[in-house]
């Protein structure tokens, strides 16, 4: 599991963006707050965060032409398996909404994906 730096979602190629859109729906999903070295640093904020940063990976698909599920839009909505959250504050979103997506996690980011020979 990985959100890549935020930086990176509008330059993704077609599978690291749709297992983006994977990811975070596991996170919101049943994933959350289950451990996991490198998305544990997402369990320190509010869920909002999350949503937040699923929303730059679902305008991402919808400017290309995928079908998002309108179900992932509502940021209360956690999967088929989950129970929707009480409540959404609405929190003022940052940039980057993580903290951790620095300088340095964008370049290890980067190092990652050139391991798969994908170079942004």
């Amino acid at each position: 599991m990985r959100l890549w730096h935020q930086e990176l979602i509008k330059k993704l190629p077609r599978q690291q963006l749709l297992g983006q859109h994977r990811e975070c729906c596991a996170l919101r999903g049943k994933g959350w707050g289950k451990p996991h070295a490198t998305v544990n640093y997402v369990f320190r904020y509010p869920p909002e965060y999350l949503f937040f940063y699923h929303q730059l990976v679902m305008n991402e698909m919808t400017c290309r032409g995928y079908k998002v599920s309108n179900e992932w839009l509502n940021p209360l909505y956690r999967g088929k398996n989950s129970p929707p959250l009480p409540i959404f504050h609405p929190y003022k979103v940052h940039t980057p909404i993580y903290p951790e997506h620095n300088a340095s996690y964008l370049l290890e980011c980067k190092e990652n994906l050139a391991l798969k020979k994908i170079f942004l």
